[in-house]
């Protein structure tokens, strides 16, 4: 285990608790010209020229792949959508005889070798249509053909050009020796033209077979888009059409129709109502295109894993970051770093990064005990494929744990590893007892060295690297993932940003140490539950035309430790299966901030690679003239385009050049000067752009290693490279005073600004032009835990609401940032209603108390309906019913999770949300910072028991006072009907509705109030007690029940009369 390496901001020093020696992954070398579709390297012709297989505009397509694309594709060019020319010695497919005129070599080879008779059998493309393959077409042009099955005739895979099956009925017309003489001359003859060797032309051996079929699987696409059916999404659209309509007509026989005897009650009520038709339209026009994913992890091994060759699998670095190890258990961190180093991912392209925020020796200890138990956790979970590999979850699953597993020392090496663990639990909490009494003196460790973060707001950065290449090797020898424990340092005076700080640190660390391509990031709550979950995002980010457009893929949240009624819609089941979905189909999901693997170029504020275009074609029938004009205001438009890219626009596309040309290593690298030496074969010009020391120390800091890596878009570090060096300049890039000056948080990195980081850095990122992906696995990728009791909740959903409310206030905001970009406009709506939501609180507080006036005052907002209005209001109300039906058809999710998540959008509305609207004026407009505090009490002792848990926070007033008003509207309205008569009793109904409408979405949070035994705080029951007598008094004051008399006022004559 290496040694602890603490040094402090502008200070001469560096403290080493041991010795620290770190190994550096190998720099990847540029390769020649390789295929766009597979990677592979592009062949040359007969003749010695490089393949091409299109003419029109030269996309590198290999010659496999081709022939796959022209049997079984759509026989044109991915780039320009060209259809595919014949090439001399291909087999020719439907449609080649449309250009048997222009094709010298329109005669098939393979055609007069086998001298298929025509009138007995045709072509299976022209004669059976029913067996034409499905072709599920993906964003970047690529196809998901029915997969090939290698125990078909042996030319079924040269070249993967021909599935086996198409010829099935021709080799039905001759006997096996007259067919396998046929097979026998026709690979003679594509032997003499080089197409196939010789190896697989002496015979029919089931093994080249099996090689060729996984060579030709290997091609084929890593995922696939999956549009969901027409007959579900074509309904469903057709009806948000009619809901639009209708609506308009709604508002305008609302407008049109006020209510003169209540208009204060009637204007508020229209106002209210057209807020919530654009909130509507917010939410759900970016819900148009919903799409599903599949992935092929069988076909990623395949191309990337192959057997006698090294891993090409991209390497990964996973944050996970904690804040305080007393609210955040240790024990759940411990599960999270052990899930984590147990993926099913090769070890040396793993590196994980826990980001302590609270410089405590607590967690720093409790990795020292992970890594050691991890040396016994990681082969079990490997040797068996057990899941989940985080052991609190796998060991309390309520499941047959000997289900398919066949080995007779399983149970016994369980028994082992759980008793092992049991007592890794038990040190844990010796560790949490321990850390509750600080001693005096501060901290000590076991070595005899002061703690450098006893003052958690004052002390130097720490680095600890307890794992990897020459750390502790597992019990069977083995090498295990890298584990880094990283504490930036912090000093008075300085502004730190809190997560989003913490987490700009871990890149730059992680950038100095592995410098992995891709980062996964996670919370100390949630833990790896498919141990394939990075592999799943590897078949997206390691697509060849759709992985360099990627900046993140992001997995829904699961949670475990929920009730199945989910009271308070912990899942949030409908945006993470809805919204979600919705958006992927567009230009990707937003990021939630866990569970999401970043493209680290993203994250620096690079703009994505731009697709070469076909250039567009000219005619010669137009004057000169004409052309000029309308071609030169083409162009100036072009050019203004072109100068509007992003603040790195420019120096990506010149990085992007830089990587075909050699570097030189530096031992170490550290200063840009010799960084400009290895830059050999540049222009002057370029070199001096690129390499400008200003620039780069403007955006990135002055950390010359740092710089480099940002340069080496697959990763790794140049040859040379002292670890010892390393670690020194780790810590020096997670300095307080590193960020000055630079663009860090504020277009590097995540950004700062709000609470809610999360949704401004993936903002920006599609400001950008960046692509995101939704991947849904069958088994859930990770999952963490939630607050199920109700004051838990309502302060998470707080926290969310005043970050929405601060990027609203701040420069951007969707409405107005980012229009010179290339963000698109369903993802601007679904961006704005993200942070648009926290103010929809207010008119929805005013509506839910309009029924209770309503009942209490006997007015009422709408007046007396006629025919076609009645006909409106119910065209309104079933297009709502059947919108959210058709939507649970197409998504999936259960009507219980909807209707949870319909009743607590009102119950956040009226109290999390309103106090986010206020709290965060308060914050951007007067630098007034409130905060709620939230005090809890015991909870019970059992499953589940959170869930009772009541914890007084001011969020509650607002609900109850709303539900006690309405119940009292209720017996209100009731009591004056039956002292009225029967006339009174039309009117009512439609109150009462409104009024039960409240009530019914109130209902969770009622429960939640009364708890179990209706055990509820006294100061509660005070506060609404007081607010509703109040608005009872005044309107006694105002509209008592009794009747109005007409006509003079007779009062009781007295003695004087």
């Amino acid at each position: 285990m290496n040694g602890l390496v603490a040094d402090s901001h502008r200070r001469n020093e560096l403290h080493v608790m041991h010795g620290v020696d770190e190994p550096h992954p190998p720099i990847r070398r540029s390769v020649s010209k390789t295929c766009r579709v597979c990677s592979d390297e592009i062949g040359i012709k007969e003749n010695g020229e490089l393949f091409m297989a299109c003419y029109e505009c030269g996309f590198p397509v290999c010659r496999p792949c081709y022939e796959y694309e022209r049997s079984e594709g759509n026989q044109c060019c991915p780039q320009c959508n060209t259809r595919y020319k014949r090439h001399k010695g291909c087999p020719r497919v439907h449609g080649d005889e449309e250009d048997n005129g222009n094709d010298k070599d329109g005669d098939d080879d393979f055609d007069d070798e086998f001298q298929i008779n025509k009138n007995h059998h045709q072509y299976p493309e022209q004669t059976n249509n029913t067996n034409h393959h499905d072709i599920n077409r993906s964003e970047n042009g690529d196809y998901h053909p029915q997969q090939w099955h290698p125990n078909g005739p042996a030319f079924s895979s040269i070249a993967g050009s021909i599935a086996g099956k198409d010829f099935e009925g021709e080799k039905d017309i001759y006997n096996n020796v007259e067919w396998k003489e046929r097979v026998e001359k026709w690979k003679a003859k594509q032997e003499k033209k080089g197409l196939v060797n010789k190896e697989d032309a002496e015979g029919n051996d089931q093994g080249d077979e099996d090689d060729d079929f996984l060579m030709a699987e290997a091609r084929q696409p890593l995922w696939r888009k999956i549009p969901i059916p027409s007959s579900r999404i074509n309904p469903y659209r057709i009806v948000i059409v009619l809901r639009l309509i209708v609506l308009c007509f709604f508002l305008r026989f609302r407008i049109l129709t006020p209510a003169k005897d209540a208009y204060p009650l009637w204007l508020i009520s229209v106002i209210c109502e057209i807020w919530f038709a654009l909130s509507w339209i917010l939410d759900q026009f970016p819900k148009w295109f919903p799409i599903n994913r599949e992935t092929y992890l069988d076909r990623l091994s395949l191309r990337f894993e192959r057997e006698g060759e090294p891993n090409k699998l991209s390497p990964v670095d996973v944050f996970v970051s904690s804040v305080d190890p007393l609210k955040e258990p240790p024990i759940i961190t411990a599960n999270t770093v052990l899930s984590i180093l147990a993926v099913d991912y090769p070890v040396e392209k793993v590196s994980c990064y826990v980001s302590d925020d609270g410089a405590s020796m607590l967690l720093f200890d409790t990795l020292s005990e992970t890594a050691e138990f991890a040396r016994r956790w990681v082969p079990f979970c490997k040797k068996y494929a057990i899941e989940p590999r985080a052991p609190e979850y796998y060991f309390s699953q309520k499941i047959d744990y000997l289900k398919d597993k066949v080995e007779p020392s399983f149970v016994k090496e369980r028994r082992a590893i759980k008793r092992e663990y049991e007592e890794f639990k038990v040190r844990i909490n010796a560790l949490v007892s321990k850390a509750l009494k600080k001693p005096e003196e501060g901290w000590v460790m076991q070595d005899g060295t002061p703690w450098p973060g006893n003052n958690t707001r004052d002390h130097p950065g720490m680095i600890q690297v307890y794992l990897g290449s020459e750390g502790a090797l597992d019990v069977e020898g083995k090498e295990l993932p890298r584990l880094v424990y990283v504490s930036r340092e912090k000093r008075p005076g300085y502004q730190h940003h809190k997560k989003a700080g913490a987490m700009n640190a871990l890149v730059r660390v992680s950038a100095v140490l592995t410098n992995a391509p891709f980062l996964l990031n996670l919370d100390c709550d949630h833990y790896i539950n498919n141990s394939k979950a990075m592999r799943e995002a590897m078949c997206f980010l390691m697509d060849p035309q759709l992985g360099k457009k990627l900046c993140y893929v992001q997995f829904p949240q699961r949670f475990d430790g929920i009730d199945r009624h989910d009271r308070y819609a912990n899942r949030n089941v409908v945006f993470f299966d809805i919204n979600m979905r919705g958006l992927d189909g567009i230009q990707g999901p937003v990021y939630v901030g866990t569970g999401c693997v970043f493209n680290r170029q993203a994250l620096y504020g690079y703009d994505p690679p731009v697709s070469e275009k076909r250039p567009k074609m000219t005619c010669d029938c137009w004057p000169s003239w004409w052309c000029c004009c309308c071609g030169g205001s083409r162009k100036s438009k072009s050019k203004s385009k072109k100068g509007s890219k992003g603040v790195f626009g420019g120096f990506y596309n010149k990085k992007k050049k830089m990587k075909n040309y050699p570097k030189k290593g530096s031992s170490p690298v550290f200063d840009l000067e010799e960084i400009e030496e290895g830059l050999e074969g540049y222009e002057e010009l370029e070199k001096s752009s690129l390499m400008s020391q200003k620039n780069f120390e403007k955006r990135f800091g002055q950390s010359p290693v740092f710089i480099t890596s940002t340069l080496m878009e697959e990763g790794g570090h140049p040859h040379g490279t002292n670890s010892t060096a390393l670690i020194k300049e780790a810590i020096h890039v997670i300095s307080c005073g590193y960020e000055e000056k630079t663009e860090w948080g504020k277009e590097i990195g995540w950004i700062y600004g709000s609470i809610t980081e999360d949704i401004l850095t993936g903002f920006k990122m599609h400001c950008r032009g960046w692509k995101s992906v939704y991947c849904m696995p069958k088994r859930p990728a990770f999952k963490g835990s939630a607050p199920i009791n109700l004051s838990d909740r309502l302060h998470q959903v707080l926290r969310w609401a005043l970050g929405s409310v601060e990027i609203f206030l701040s420069r951007h905001c969707p409405l107005w940032y980012g229009y010179g970009g290339k963000l698109k406009w369903l993802e601007r709506l679904a961006y704005t209603n993200t942070i648009v939501y926290p103010f929809t609180s207010i008119p929805l507080l005013f509506y839910c108390t309009i029924p209770a006036v309503c009942l209490l005052t006997g007015k009422f907002i709408i007046p007396t309906l006629t025919n076609l209005a009645s006909v409106w209001f119910l065209a309104l109300f079933l297009s709502i019913i059947v919108t959210g039906v058709l939507e649970l058809r197409w998504s999936g999710v259960s009507i219980t999770d909807w209707w949870r998540n319909e009743q607590f959008w009102v119950i956040g509305g009226v109290s999390a949300h309103l106090f986010a609207v206020f709290q965060g004026l308060l914050k951007v407009l007067a630098g007034v910072d409130t905060n709620f505090t939230v005090t809890s009490k015991t909870a019970e002792d059992e499953e589940f028991g959170d869930l009772y848990l009541f914890k007084w926070t001011t969020l509650l007033i607002p609900p109850t006072t709303l539900i006690i008003l309405n119940m009292v509207g209720v017996v209100a309205g009731v009591s004056d009907a039956i002292n009225n008569g029967y006339g009174s009793w039309g009117p009512l109904f439609g109150k009462l509705f409104f009024a039960f409408w409240v009530i019914v979405h109130l209902y969770p949070f009622l429960k939640g109030l009364m708890g179990r035994q209706n055990r509820t705080p006294t100061i509660v029951i005070l506060w609404s007690i007081l607010l509703a007598s109040i608005f009872s008094l005044v309107w006694v004051r105002i509209d008592p029940f009794l009747p109005k008399q007409t006509g003079p006022i007779l009062k009781q004559c007295g003695v004087e009369c």
